[in-house]
C-alpha cells in the first residue's frame, strides 16, 4: 500500500495555471504507474491523466489534451499536474492515484487514493 497526499488546489481564474503535487510513502514509489482523477459536484470520478512507471508515457483525457501535463520525479516520490489555460468546467476536487498494473484510465484498477485536493476556476 502507498499513502498520497495532494496539494496545489486552490481559487484561480479563468485562463490561470495551477500546478498539483501528489507525494507518495510508503512502498517503491516507481513500482507504481500514477493516475490523476477528478470529480466535480453532482458528477462521476472522471479520468484526467496518467503517467507510467518511468515517467516515459503519459495519457491525458480529451477535455484536457494540450492544456494539462502531468510528470513525475521518482527521486521524490512525487508526481505533478501543471494545469494552464484553465476553465470554469476544470473546477472539481482532484485525486492522485497509484496503480500496481499499469497507467489505466479506469479508476478501479488503482488500487491507492489521495484525499483530493480542491480545484475552483472562477469566470
Amino acid at each position: 500500500q502507498v499513502q498520497l497526499v495532494e496539494s496545489g488546489g486552490g481559487l484561480v481564474q479563468a485562463g490561470g495555471s495551477l500546478r498539483l503535487s501528489c507525494a507518495a510513502s510508503g512502498r517503491t514509489f516507481n513500482n507504481y504507474a500514477m493516475g490523476w482523477f477528478r470529480q466535480a459536484p453532482g458528477k462521476e470520478r472522471a479520468f484526467v491523466a496518467a503517467i507510467s512507471r518511468s515517467g516515459s508515457s503519459t495519457y491525458y483525457a480529451d477535455s484536457v489534451k494540450g492544456r494539462f501535463t502531468t510528470s513525475r520525479d521518482n527521486a521524490k516520490n512525487t508526481v505533478y499536474l501543471q494545469m494552464n489555460n484553465l476553465k470554469p468546467a476544470d473546477t472539481a476536487v482532484y485525486y492522485c492515484a497509484a496503480s500496481r498494473i499499469y497507467p489505466s484510465r479506469r479508476g478501479a484498477e488503482y488500487n491507492d487514493w489521495g484525499q483530493g485536493t480542491q480545484v475552483t476556476v472562477s469566470s
